[in-house]
């Protein structure tokens, strides 16, 4: 995890994403696609985490909003990412409900693999979630804890940032993200996904940041 708690795979990219975003904002076409690069892989597996096989579906309707919203949007990298993943679980929950049904979870699918960067070998538990068998573990969460890990680990955000878009208070996620990380590394073990993973791995994973 990178500095305050952040995952660096993401991080590394937060400057890159800021300078497309101000460029895409006075009418760049070729920025916006840059940061749709790097912001879609992580908020496509998220939107997967709540709604399942539809989540292409409703990226693209959150891409609309974002697109026609941009000239509103104010912050760096690191806010731009927050403030998609606010726009997309919207999108979400407002598809959920047309649909009457409940949020669930499925397995989450390579294109989660596309993230730019590598991992922090030392993060054992998050360090497994590079297999997609493992990160199918994730829908097994509760829905709170899972969207928590998401925002963390797949997302990039940080504590904050994931409880903004939660609607919660910064320590109900840190919480959340601290259970679903422990219950994460138990499912890891069981499952033969990876050797060594503790559950004190995973409460350092989970009360960073």
């Amino acid at each position: 995890m990178g500095q305050g708690g952040e995952p660096r795979r993401v991080q590394a990219f937060d400057g890159e994403l800021g300078v497309a975003v101000a460029r895409a904002q006075e009418g760049d076409e070729a920025a916006f696609a840059v940061a749709y690069r790097l912001v879609q892989p992580g908020l496509l597996g998220y939107l997967r985490g709540i709604v399942g096989d539809d989540a292409e579906d409703v990226a693209s309707d959150a891409w609309l909003e974002i697109a026609r919203d941009l000239g509103r949007f104010k912050g760096d990298g690191a806010g731009f990412r927050g403030w998609t993943a606010t726009i997309a679980r919207h999108r979400a929950l407002d598809h959920l409900r047309r649909q009457k049904v409940r949020p669930r979870g499925t397995a989450l699918e390579n294109d989660l693999l596309e993230l730019p960067g590598v991992l922090d070998t030392h993060d054992q538990a998050l360090e497994s979630l590079s297999t997609v068998q493992a990160l199918a573990l994730v829908a097994r969460l509760p829905r709170d804890q899972a969207e928590a890990v998401l925002l963390r680990v797949v997302v990039g955000l940080d504590g904050p940032a994931a409880a903004r878009v939660l609607g919660k208070r910064p320590g109900a996620v840190r919480t959340a993200t601290h259970r679903g990380l422990k219950r994460l590394a138990q499912l890891l073990r069981a499952e033969g996904v990876v050797e060594g993973v503790t559950e004190d791995g995973a409460r350092t994973l989970g009360e960073s940041g």
